[in-house]
């Protein structure tokens, strides 16, 4: 097992879709395509959507085949999960995607402000403990920094299978002065025209077959409610 992780790391540094940023690098400078992801890297003026946490990159890659006339990045620490998307990627030719390795607090230094369209949190670890708060996704901490990244009314997705992180992040975008355009807590039993819903990850098959509900959620944090802070 050590073995297969250490020649999917090797072969993860050869590919040209992936960008490995370790804190210390950016700490000394910015990275080198921030505020350029989209002229420099995709060539095109499209829009970027992040998958924060993305894992294997199941969904940003079914995303990106989705919507071909937008750019995607996966976002994730681990490397051997990152390897299974950018090698995916890569063989069938999907070149309006990328991923990053790197901790999600880094943000901030690998793009500018407005750069980022839309942000999707898919599945992320809910942090039960209290003392673990301030590392959720939707803590106001990353509320913050999210509302930084994104455009004037871009939109942030979370799905969930954990009902007290969904009840919590709801609370939270409130108390950021953020927008809840769309919640539910369940969502496949709702009837939507939102086939961007159609997507699932492999973990969400799982859940629905285990027969749990999926919690969703869209919101905007820079909008006429919530401005730009």
């Amino acid at each position: 097992m050590r073995k297969g992780k250490l020649l999917k790391y090797a072969e993860l540094a050869t590919f040209g879709n992936v960008f490995q940023i370790p804190l210390h690098q950016i700490e000394q400078a910015p990275f080198s395509l921030k505020s350029r992801w989209a002229p420099d890297f995709f060539k095109n003026e499209k829009p970027i959507t992040l998958e924060l946490g993305c894992g294997k990159g199941e969904y940003t890659l079914a995303l990106a085949e989705k919507f071909p006339q937008e750019n995607f990045i996966g976002v994730d620490i681990k490397g051997a999960r990152l390897w299974r998307g950018s090698k995916t990627a890569l063989e069938k030719k999907i070149n309006n995607v990328a991923f990053i390795r790197t901790n999600i607090e880094n943000l901030v230094n690998v793009f500018s402000i407005g750069e980022i369209s839309e942000i999707w949190l898919t599945f992320p670890d809910p942090q039960p403990q209290k003392s673990r708060e301030k590392k959720r996704l939707t803590s106001p901490r990353f509320l913050d920094m999210f509302r930084s990244l994104l455009t004037p009314m871009g939109r942030i997705h979370l799905k969930t299978d954990n009902k007290s992180l969904f009840e919590y992040s709801l609370e939270s975008v409130r108390k950021s002065g953020g927008t809840i355009l769309f919640h539910t807590f369940d969502l496949y039993n709702e009837r939507m025209d939102d086939d961007i819903l159609s997507v699932k990850t492999y973990y969400e098959g799982m859940f629905l077959e285990e027969g749990l509900k999926i919690c969703y959620m869209k919101f905007v944090l820079n909008g006429p409610d919530g401005g730009i802070k």
